[in-house]
């Protein structure tokens, strides 16, 4: 089973930067959809951006265009997303995924890193 660990989140100031990490395990990261969400207390959960296997195609919602960026690097097994200018209502639990099809929904979740950002 493919296994997704997070990390990089914690506590940060409006306008400042995170870079979140999700390491997969397995070999089989190179043909996996990767995504990454979100979901605040209250709030349904969000998707936030997504890249194709290869890395050269890469999707982010519109909340976030312009300051998050989505990347992979396959020699590591390992998604990114880079979260510049934050603001408090990105604060949120960030859950990585990933399914293996183009079409369809996401198979395997992590447990999520906290991104708290107070103003």
């Amino acid at each position: 089973q493919v296994q997704l660990v997070e990390s990089g989140g914690g506590l940060v100031q409006a306008g400042d930067s995170l870079r979140l990490s999700c390491a997969a395990s397995g070999r089989t990261f190179g043909s996996l959809f990767m995504a990454w969400f979100r979901q605040a207390p209250g709030k349904e959960r969000e998707f936030v951006a997504r890249i194709t296997g290869s890395g050269t195609t890469s999707f982010h919602a519109d909340s976030v265009r312009g300051r998050f960026t989505i990347s992979r690097d396959n020699g590591k097994n390992t998604v990114y997303l880079q979260m510049n200018s934050l603001k408090p209502e990105d604060t949120a639990v960030y859950l990585c995924a990933a399914r293996l099809k183009v079409y369809g929904t996401y198979d395997y979740w992590g447990q999520g890193t906290q991104v708290t950002v107070s103003s």
